[in-house]
């Protein structure tokens, strides 16, 4: 008997700046790589963080099935997607349908994303100074910017306390293999 090997992954980069002046942000959002923001900003890093693993939602996956039947009306994952993180410390569930927290903010994916390579997709989103000011401790990918829109997966894991004078930028890869 074969076995079914087919599995969804994620893998999300985090990596955080001081940035008060808001110019990483704006370099971010308009496309340029975070390897050539850290080149050009090396002195303003404050880290990065990698995090393995999230859950597809019910949502996500239904709306992926709906698109690839060519059902209408529905709003593709474009330049119009939104990464969400918020507060939330509820444990993932398939069931859900957006962040569960308190304090949540989406933000438009930067210039260039989605960018699909073979099997898997890559949203970036950039979070300047005084966006998302509170605890990152869920993330999601949506197709708008709220709980509303189609959300793809969920990760609960603690990113830490994003502060005012600083930029984050949060890149999620989403693989079928």
């Amino acid at each position: 008997m074969r076995k079914d090997l087919s599995k969804g992954t994620s893998v999300a980069n985090v990596v955080k700046f001081i940035d008060p002046s808001g110019r990483v942000a704006e370099l971010l959002e308009s496309g340029v790589s975070v390897e050539d923001v850290v080149k050009l900003f090396k002195d303003l890093l404050i880290g990065t963080q990698r995090v393995e693993g999230n859950i597809f939602l019910q949502e996500g996956i239904s709306f992926i099935w709906r698109a690839v039947t060519g059902q209408s009306g529905l709003t593709y994952f474009r330049n119009n997607s939104c990464i969400g993180v918020g507060d939330g410390t509820d444990e993932e569930d398939p069931s859900q349908t957006g962040l569960t927290g308190t304090n949540k903010t989406y933000k438009q994916v930067d210039s260039g994303y989605p960018m699909l390579s073979g099997t898997q997709v890559t949203f970036r989103a950039t979070f300047g100074p005084n966006e998302a000011v509170h605890a990152w401790q869920e993330w999601t990918v949506a197709n708008d910017c709220s709980d509303n829109a189609v959300n793809l997966n969920r990760k609960v894991t603690n990113l830490g306390v994003k502060t005012a004078d600083t930029t984050w930028v949060l890149e999620v890869t989403l693989s079928i293999s």
